[in-house]
């Protein structure tokens, strides 16, 4: 029998689900769900657009990312049920801009995981280039979905653990770097970083980029054990953990690669100069844990979203359906899988960081205005009060507008366009009356 039929839901637990998500698991699953593959390339780009001060970059977005996990923190403390920022939009905003909320955060979470897959079978081909081309890479590919997939479909108690050893496995090279690489800073190497023109607007884009994803992991609150008490914890350590990770390797990278904006590879290149060339290979190997502990985690908290809105009659009905041995969500799980693996057969997806990021931005501004559209009705106090809230809402909403601001009117029609093919699905399933209140 399965570790997970043996386990009971918890109270106020939805039919079929299974609390077993606890706070540290939740801690683990945010540091998860932000650190990913951007670790392992990000210093050498934000290196090259402002230098040496290049820490004081990660510093400035970390503090807006700040503002808006605050808001996220209370928000997410209202409710008990799966759905994440869908849910929020809904109770704030009424159902169409909950479906296209969650609409949204379904496909930038595909192609994410998409590119995530690309980015595993590309550090492969560092230790085995012919596993990177052809049938090869379509059979690894392959094999690393079905090995995600079944982890989540089994059991929610399996895929979290799963989540736990590849946060810790992904934080042990990274810490490695830190420890080895601080009293190896040498003032001439940060020297050789010197920018010109160094572009801020985009640095703290390109930061945003890689503190984004902690919201996937408040998907799964059906399945937490006390996700009113647990989320601003999770929230507030896991970003101050994730903070002081991203500051201290980019100072470490500055401190000991020469030229790092010039790298594609800064971890591989630092942990060279610090161990030889078994560093590269440990970096490498480092990159694809990463790369494999997110995308599980993103089919852990995903599907929790497509399970919600077709529970709610706007999507197909079999992707409601819960495992009756497993308790978890499996034709979600499954189609979410499958779409992920043919997009990242489909090729690379590059431009995927920008789009979602946008998207980010939009959904991340309606979450902080929820948390004034949610204070001002009648219902269950959050267990997490965030002081002087709107006004921190009112700021962290003037932060995203000012990102979004920054961006081409080019990549704004993509999200329209996006947004406007969700609506099919909207309309149907009012016009078959299908309860969506």
């Amino acid at each position: 029998m399965a570790m997970s039929d043996a386990i009971t839901p918890g109270p106020e637990a939805p039919p079929g689900f299974v609390r077993a998500i606890g706070r540290w698991d939740l801690t683990a699953a945010v540091i998860n769900g932000v650190i990913g593959s951007g670790i392992f390339g990000l210093p050498a780009v934000l290196a090259a657009l402002t230098g040496v001060l290049s820490p004081l970059a990660a510093l400035a977005a970390g503090g807006g990312i700040l503002l808006i996990v605050l808001c996220f923190a209370e928000v997410g403390s209202r409710f008990r049920e799966h759905g994440g920022v869908y849910l929020y939009a809904r109770a704030a905003y009424g159902p169409l801009v909950g479906f296209e909320v969650g609409w949204l955060l379904i496909w930038t979470r595909l192609l994410s995981a998409a590119a995530n897959l690309n980015l595993f079978v590309l550090y492969l081909g560092e230790l085995w280039p012919e596993l990177a081309i052809g049938a090869p890479r379509a059979i690894v590919m392959t094999a690393l979905v079905a090995t995600i997939a079944i982890t989540n479909v089994i059991g929610v108690r399996s895929a979290t653990w799963s989540i736990d050893a590849f946060t810790i496995a992904k934080l042990v090279p990274l810490a490695l770097l830190i420890v080895l690489g601080l009293p190896q800073v040498d003032s001439d190497v940060i020297a050789t970083q010197a920018v010109a023109d160094p572009d801020w607007t985009q640095a703290v884009l390109i930061m945003m980029f890689a503190f984004g994803g902690f919201e996937s992991a408040l998907l799964p609150a059906g399945e937490m054990r006390d996700p009113k008490r647990d989320i601003g914890f999770a929230l507030l350590v896991g970003l101050a953990v994730i903070a002081t990770v991203y500051l201290l390797v980019q100072l470490v990278v500055i401190g000991t690669v020469a030229h790092a904006g010039e790298t594609k590879a800064p971890i591989a290149q630092a942990l060279g100069v610090l161990l030889g060339p078994p560093g590269v290979v440990l970096a490498s190997i480092a990159a694809m844990v990463s790369v494999y502990g997110w995308t599980t985690g993103a089919t852990l908290a995903q599907p929790r979203v497509i399970h919600a809105m077709a529970e709610r009659g706007e999507l197909p009905a079999p992707l409601a359906r819960v495992h009756p041995r497993f308790r978890t969500p499996h034709w979600a799980i499954v189609v979410f899988a499958a779409l992920a693996l043919v997009l990242a057969l489909a090729g690379s997806f590059a431009a995927n960081a920008t789009f979602s990021a946008i998207v980010r931005l939009v959904y991340y501004a309606l979450t902080c205005g929820a948390l004034i559209v949610l204070r001002r009705r009648a219902g269950e106090a959050p267990g997490f009060h965030l002081p002087a809230g709107t006004f921190i809402a009112l700021l962290a909403m003037g932060f995203c507008a000012w990102l979004l601001s920054t961006r081409s009117f080019e990549q704004l029609w993509i999200l329209l366009a996006l947004t406007a093919a969700g609506l099919p699905f909207y309309l149907l399933s009012r016009r078959r009356g299908t309860r969506v209140a």
